[in-house]
């Protein structure tokens, strides 16, 4: 959803490429669909997932890469919403415990339970500013929330997740005992909370994996295997933007090569996040729905503070009032957010100050962990695509998400535009089956099914115990292929890996130098499968290799080189998109990428 302020992101100069884009041509060879969505963020993606399964004819265009705004750079949470209790938004929070427990089980292999404690203070604080806040959305002088409204509020949480029954029930614990759990809680905690929610460790392959489901959805039925691309009822392209409104439909750029054309739908779709307004108003009918706040977060690669929350998300509230997490993902620590009014002309990056305020918060659960700025391996802010909140604090502003209509004129009709305002990861499923009915209803279309129970891509026969998964990698191991290698695949593809391995297995397979987590036929495969536009999609998006902080000058000139054949990169290209990543990863995302053999 990268636009205007982040237009220019990942979008290296243009350059003519050797290769045409399929999904590019399917779009022009027929330059027409029922639904055009603009917006390739998990709702957007969502929302043609859920209309495809329809066989509603819809195309979905990206000006960046998929996940690339405000669904990239998310907290990686699936959760309830536990604090949206006090703003008094009970429908958000049953909707959200709902969707999480149907994740938990359509997509196993993404998003997995997290126990989440909450260190507390105080027994009775908060109690008489919660009603203040519920009642008027105002933060007034912070105050913490005491044990009473926290036992209160995992009660009703609790309340809300007894149906689905995939999380286990909250509990809670005096001081020695959580210090017992948690030695290196501050020692002045009174108790500590703990309960479960839900994380989601790759959100970009979680978005490609719901895209690709729409896609396989829309495809012309078996037996009419000549069939064209532009034949098929869900197509969607990346780097593709819509820049203005046409004589005859919506003018659309590729970002890759400059070329231009144009595309007619019966409805359009604007689920461009926080760019919503400016989208509407690229289409001719500016709005004011938007005001997006940035949020930051930075990766540590810090052995004691993983140490410390011995497996779990530590979720409290800092003496400012801001909701904050610490949180382990393998054997790094994710630590945020901020929540501050973001300018949408500026870049969305973490600053200076920021990461001094996370310095802090570690400080005030961990005073006894030293955190310095050597270890944060990669850092990341994204703009949430919020409604207008004028004098609402930023913490405060719902985010709960509603659909706006409009009537634009498009090529000489009247063309019915819904804008998405608002909307969270976790509840994109149900916000997709709510932005469709719309659809389906403008269309006079008929619902075919429903979402809530099928799994999601490689989510399909997920094994569904560490057994299971080890005797899945025992399977799947060959001369070729080593158990590792084997366990990389199936965390990075989810049972959608025997597709890769099959791929790897019809030609010579090289594994890099750089990193055994990448080959050269698996490059291949992610340019021929999963849209590739750019260098740094590999780094950022196809795999977690930047979030975990190891890429290196030797991995990005390896993976260029492996990007080169099948994309028909000469040699200026391939040293472009090297220097472009490296720009990328200093820029937004405080990465100063540095050789192995340094």
């Amino acid at each position: 959803m990268g636009h205007h302020g982040n237009a220019g992101k990942n979008n290296a100069p243009e350059e003519t490429q050797a290769v045409v884009r399929a999904q590019v041509e399917a779009l022009k060879q027929r330059p027409r669909a029922s639904v055009l969505i603009i917006g390739g963020g998990i709702n957007g993606v969502g929302t043609f997932r859920d209309l495809a399964l329809q066989g509603i004819d819809v195309a979905l265009v990206e000006r960046g890469d998929y996940c690339q705004g405000a669904s990239g750079a998310s907290s990686h949470m699936i959760h309830g919403g536990i604090r949206y209790l006090e703003n008094g938004e009970f429908r958000l929070v049953k909707e959200s415990v709902v969707e999480r427990n149907g994740l938990l089980k359509i997509a196993p292999h993404y998003v997995k339970p997290l126990q989440t404690t909450i260190p507390i203070f105080s027994t009775f604080s908060g109690i008489l500013s919660a009603p203040i806040r519920f009642l008027t959305h105002k933060q007034g002088k912070p105050q913490e929330r005491g044990a009473f409204l926290i036992k209160a509020g995992l009660t009703l949480y609790d309340a809300f997740s007894r149906d689905g029954g995939t999380v286990p029930r909250h509990d809670f614990k005096g001081r020695k005992k959580a210090l017992a759990e948690l030695p290196q809680l501050h020692s002045g905690i009174k108790y500590a909370a703990t309960y479960y929610d839900a994380s989601v460790h790759n959100p970009e392959r979680l978005t490609l994996d719901v895209l690709q489901d729409g896609e396989k959805a829309g495809l012309p039925v078996s037996g009419a295997a000549a069939a064209t691309a532009a034949e098929a009822k869900a197509r969607a392209t990346n780097y593709l933007a819509v820049t203005a409104v046409a004589e005859d439909g919506v003018e659309l750029t590729d970002q890759l090569t400059g070329e231009k054309f144009t595309f007619t739908a019966d409805v359009v779709v604007n689920t461009t996040g926080a760019w919503v307004d400016m989208t509407n108003t690229d289409m001719g009918s500016p709005t004011r729905f938007m005001g997006g706040t940035k949020g930051s977060h930075i990766v540590l690669d810090h052995p004691g503070l993983l140490a410390a929350c011995n497996g779990r998300e530590i979720f409290f509230e800092h003496t400012d009032g801001r909701i904050v997490l610490i949180y382990p993902m393998g054997d790094r620590v994710l630590v945020g957010t901020t929540d501050v009014n973001a300018d949408m002309t500026a870049d969305a990056v973490c600053t200076e100050d920021e990461i001094d305020y996370f310095f802090d918060l570690i400080g005030h659960v961990f005073p006894n962990v030293l955190v310095t700025r050597e270890e944060i391996v990669y850092s990341f802010a994204g703009v949430r695509p919020l409604p207008r909140h004028d004098e609402t604090a930023p913490g405060f502003v719902s985010r709960d998400y509603r659909i706006e209509r409009a009537e634009h004129s498009i090529g000489g009709k009247t063309v019915p535009v819904l804008s998405l305002v608002g909307g969270k990861w976790t509840t994109f499923r149900a916000l997709a089956e709510h932005m469709s009915d719309d659809v389906l209803a403008i269309l006079g279309a008929p619902r075919k099914r429903s979402t809530a129970k099928l799994p999601i891509g490689g989510g399909v026969n997920f094994p569904d115990s560490t057994a299971g998964v080890e005797a899945w990698i025992l399977a799947h191991t060959s001369d070729s292929v080593t158990a590792a290698r084997a366990g990389v695949l199936l965390t990075r593809y989810g049972t959608r890996a025997e597709e890769v391995l099959a791929y790897l297995g019809e030609g010579i397979d090289t594994v890099f130098n750089s990193t055994d987590e990448l080959s050269d036929r698996e490059v291949a495969f992610m340019v021929e499968h999963e849209q590739i536009g750019h260098l740094i999609d590999v780094m950022i998006r196809r795999t977690s290799l930047a979030f975990r902080g190891l890429v290196t000058s030797e991995l990005l000139a390896e993976t260029a080189a492996a990007l080169a054949g099948p994309l028909g990169w000469n040699a200026a290209k391939v040293a472009e998109e090297i220097s472009h990543s490296v720009d990328v990863l200093a820029r937004f995302h405080g990465v100063h990428v540095q050789s192995l053999i340094a």
